[in-house]
């Protein structure tokens, strides 16, 4: 996400990067008063108890948490409904062969535009109109052609997305070096790419994958044909990372898939024939499996090599059964993870949050919030200015296990009842809600929180409830 597109109102708290589905469980949240100021709870958030810190307080308040919402052709339906509906989902094997200097350089300047707002850099110093036109210079778009061959790569290590084709980090204000405004979001090892323009100084990559177009540093993409990148783990067997993060082995023998790092919902290919007895990369393979990852050849070039993922580290087969159960487990498995916008610190944002949750199930979202909170292709409820306090409370009272709740650049998952409110699991910078003395407190929450909905405040007078704007689930369709 660009945020400099956004309005004030409406730039995320946590990155519009990320995610948008609501996924039907068994278990509807009950609605009943909530009183707006009360006293501290566990390490002082408001109401909660040590035990709603774990995903097992939750499950245990299912009836059939083992129920299966979508199957796998219903989360394949959904997905293609997804990719057909949703206009900031790309369809990487749909594109041209080549495309015109127009559509290029329009692509790079709806990402791409200059801020117009002060900026600074990550000590204090004001970035200035200098630095900014050099910014512009290495856009390059004067030597953007008449027309452009579309090239495809493989990420080879997780890489940031920028706004610019910088490692240049600014930020509102100074001393406030959390949120870098040039960050969009980050690439998985395997992810794949399409390349429609290299910087002015040949190390950044203007790249489009399946949920965004931004640049990448050239050093992070291995490029190959059309057939090869596309056609990478288009078949089994497979490994697909169900903890927060894996990491392959450390070998010195390829250090370019030395502990390498595999977020959630990563799934790649396993050389499943590989001979027991042949070592991979030093190592005999019987304690892990044997990936095929992609590389980069010093030349730029594309290639596949084996890389062990050790046994010890939390991955499946294939996709989890998108049931209660696992939506609350794996959702608790980032719990406590450092806040980060667009995928900085190694870590993610609200979006990126829900997004990897629902991508280790093989469920496609859009990656910012501003995209999935309106997706024709999820089952949305909207709200607007006029719906009253009888409707959104009703909304509220209606929520089930999963379901997404968003608030202008913030998304929530539901997780449950408890002590007559609605309970949530998110990824958020801050928060704040009225203590015991009826002054608000605001609270430096800054990572992966369990908080209660209701009492929680977006400013004195507006709760967050009053600034609900969209709720989103993902359950079977009438017709399929």
């Amino acid at each position: 996400m660009n945020p400099f597109r956004l309005s004030a109102a409406l730039r995320p708290l946590p990155l519009g990067v990320a995610a948008a589905a609501l996924l039907w469980s068994s278990l509807a949240l009950a609605s009943s008063p909530v009183p707006q100021r009360t006293g501290d709870g566990h390490a002082g958030v408001i109401g909660l108890q040590a035990s709603y810190l774990g995903a097992d307080h939750w499950v245990g308040q299912l009836p059939d948490p083992d129920r299966v919402i979508l199957d796998r052709a219903g989360i394949a339906a959904q997905n293609a409904r997804m990719r057909a509906e949703d206009k900031s989902i790309h369809d990487l094997a749909a594109l041209p062969a080549t495309l015109s200097r127009e559509e290029v350089v329009a692509r790079i300047q709806e990402l791409s535009s200059l801020p117009s707002r002060t900026l600074y850099d990550v000590n204090g110093r004001e970035v200035g109109a200098s630095q900014l036109r050099s910014l512009e210079r290495n856009l390059a778009l004067g030597k953007v052609a008449a027309t452009t061959d579309v090239r495809y790569g493989l990420v080879v290590h997780r890489a940031a997305l920028r706004t610019f084709p910088t490692a240049l980090r600014v930020f509102n204000s100074r001393g406030d070096t959390d949120i870098d405004r040039f960050q969009e979001s980050a690439l998985f090892p395997g992810d794949t790419v399409a390349v429609l323009h290299e910087s002015a100084d040949g190390q950044w990559l203007f790249v489009t994958s399946e949920r965004y177009s931004a640049w990448i540093e050239k050093q992070h993409v291995g490029l190959g044909s059309r057939a090869q990148v596309l056609g990478y783990g288009s078949s089994g067997p497979y490994r697909v990372v169900t903890g927060a993060t894996a990491f392959t082995a450390y070998t010195p023998e390829e250090p370019r898939v030395s502990r390498l790092q595999l977020d959630m919902g990563v799934r790649l290919p396993v050389l499943a024939g590989w001979p027991a007895n042949e070592p991979v990369n030093g190592q005999q393979a019987h304690a892990g499996h044997v990936l095929q990852l992609p590389v980069r050849n010093a030349d730029g070039s594309l290639a596949l090599v084996p890389a062990l993922l050790p046994r010890s580290q939390d991955t499946a087969d294939e996709y989890l059964p998108l049931t209660p159960r696992n939506l609350l487990v794996q959702s608790f498995k980032f719990l406590g993870e450092r806040y980060g916008w667009g995928h900085s610190y190694d870590a993610r944002d609200c979006s990126g949050f829900v997004s990897e949750i629902y991508r280790s199930f093989g469920v496609l979202l859009p990656r910012n919030t501003s995209a999935q909170a309106v997706s024709p292709a999820l089952d949305r409820i909207a709200f607007t200015a006029d719906d009253g306090k009888d409707q959104r409370d009703q909304a509220v009272a209606d929520l089930q296990v999963g379901d997404l709740v968003y608030i202008p650049g913030h998304v929530m998952m539901a997780i449950g009842k408890a002590d007559g409110r609605t309970w949530l699991i998110h990824d958020t910078s801050g928060g704040s809600w009225f203590g015991a003395d009826g002054k608000r407190v605001q609270a430096h929450l800054n990572g992966v929180s369990v908080t209660p909905l209701e009492p929680m405040m977006a400013s004195d007078t507006a709760s967050y409830v009053d600034r609900i704007t969209n709720i989103q689930r993902i359950r079977p369709r009438a017709h399929e």
